[in-house]
């Protein structure tokens, strides 16, 4: 907190001193608005956690104080919590109830490397090279929580039975940690899956994205003097440089959405010496994981083809694999109905300065500022990234809200992300998510029909496929960002 700037110490106070306690609310009056009064009333508090952790900027399963300090709230909030699951040892799972059903509502909470920056419009890390929130997890975290636990006690005051669950899931980032979690079996009684992310718009479109599977292929082959006996050298650089040109090959013979991505980890020790190992990684995406099989079992392919071809051996090691997101029309339609209910994300004064100052930093064409107050039309797109929120969607149905906690423009995996998730900006956007969630949450408790179309239209996407964990019996990578 001692990071934040003029600009959003401002907004900040303003905004909280605005919305210090819930709006008055009768006995009789409605449990939906009652449960978004229940959301405000804590505001400050969802404010306080979601600072702390954009100030931890901790990195993927190295999470330790903010899954922590998630696990504390829940606990003090009722919830019974499981920590340690899945063998990783920041994820954690709360739960409060009995009986089905059950509704998750899933977190994350990691920060990217490199990325830190204060909380203000202009470039100014807080410790050059050090983490930072540029993908708004410290938000997503929190507002998940605030979300479970508004329905937690909706769920206690009123008597009905059912679970609500909160996933702390660790390592969105590239450690993939929800597909560990749905291995170990932690949502094989799940009805629904209920996520949202930070964002430049507010959207809740069954949107879906890329499914990625990457790898590190290494070779082996025989060092020799390179200029003295060359002949009886068999190099491993030139096998990664042929398995290299024989997948460029490959791309105007794969689908036009297909991205491969490769970069040489390893290529020798020495130019004298012919290369008895290098090393290349691999990263291969989709929009549907069942097509992104045959393409990823042809870079394999080409890969064997070079160690054949240069006398040398090969063995690859996979280390990770997110399934594209299998979206649900009939739950996103439940969660933009709410989204609008809720409405959009309004600026005071000092937010639009704020805004206006981080724009102009900003590489366009740029959505209108403005733009945050408004709910986008839905529209059944693709979205160029990737998350291991793929892997829960194909194991239940899930849906995912997108709030404009950052100013429109804003790029994810950005220092402008960063600033805007470290001030009131953010907070309001997840504050909206949050509400918006809550009400979802309702909604499926309140009416089984809900889950029933949810499932019915889960099953037809599905088409009989099966969800099978890409990495078998792999564990955790927990020192991937170390």
């Amino acid at each position: 907190m001692q990071h934040l700037s003029k600009f959003s110490v401002i907004a900040l106070v303003l905004f909280l001193a605005a919305s210090a306690g819930p709006r008055p609310a009768a006995q009789g009056a409605d449990p939906r608005a009652r449960i978004l009064d229940s959301i405000d009333a804590r505001r400050a508090d969802y404010t306080d956690v979601a600072m702390q952790i954009w100030s931890f900027a901790e990195l993927g399963y190295l999470e330790t104080r903010s899954s922590a300090l998630l696990q504390q709230k829940l606990t003090a909030a009722g919830f019974t919590v499981k920590a340690g699951v899945a063998d990783i040892p920041t994820a954690f799972v709360a739960s409060y109830g009995s009986g089905k059903p059950v509704v998750a509502f899933v977190g994350e909470f990691d920060a990217l490397p490199g990325l830190s920056q204060a909380a203000v419009p202009e470039r100014k890390p807080i410790a050059a090279g050090a983490p930072g929130h540029g993908c708004g997890h410290n938000l997503l975290g929190t507002g998940s929580m605030a979300a479970a636990i508004a329905v937690k006690d909706w769920l206690a005051a009123s008597g009905r039975p059912g679970t609500v669950r909160y996933y702390g899931t660790p390592a969105e980032e590239g450690g993939g940690a929800k597909g560990y979690m749905v291995r170990a079996g932690l949502f094989d009684d799940v009805d629904a899956a209920i996520s949202w992310h930070p964002g430049q718009a507010n959207d809740a479109s069954p949107s879906s994205n890329l499914a990625i599977v990457s790898a590190k292929f290494r070779f082996h082959g025989v060092a020799a003097h390179a200029a003295a006996a060359p002949d009886r050298g068999r190099s491993a650089l030139e096998a990664v440089e042929a398995m290299d040109a024989m997948v460029n090959m490959m791309r105007q013979h794969v689908p036009q959405e297909t991205r491969i991505h490769d970069i040489i980890t390893n290529g020798g020790a020495a130019e004298n010496i012919v290369p008895d190992f290098a090393e290349v990684s691999y990263m291969a995406r989709h929009p549907d994981m069942r097509v992104l099989d045959g393409i990823w079992q042809r870079i394999v392919d080409a890969a064997r083809g070079a160690a054949l071809g240069t006398g040398t051996t090969m063995d690859f090691e996979m280390t990770s694999a997110d399934y594209n997101i299998l979206p649900n029309a009939y739950l996103a339609d439940l969660q933009r109905k709410n989204l609008q209910a809720v409405g959009g994300v309004k600026y005071s004064p000092e937010e639009r300065a704020f805004a206006e100052a981080l724009r102009k930093t900003m590489i366009g064409p740029l959505m209108p500022l403005g733009s945050e107050e408004q709910v986008q039309p839905p529209s059944e797109t693709i979205t160029p990234a990737s998350t291991d929120l793929g892997d829960v969607s194909w194991k239940v149905p899930t849906s995912q809200v997108i709030t404009a906690t950052w100013v429109p423009g804003t790029a994810a995996h950005s220092w402008q992300a960063v600033a805007c998730d470290g001030m009131s900006i953010g907070i309001k956007g997840m504050m909206v998510a949050a509400k918006t969630m809550a009400l979802t949450g309702m909604d499926l408790f309140t009416s089984p029909d809900h889950l029933a179309r949810a499932r019915a239209e889960f099953d037809r996407r599905r088409g009989g496929a099966v969800y099978t964990f890409k990495l078998g019996n792999r564990q955790p990578p927990l020192d991937y960002r170390k």
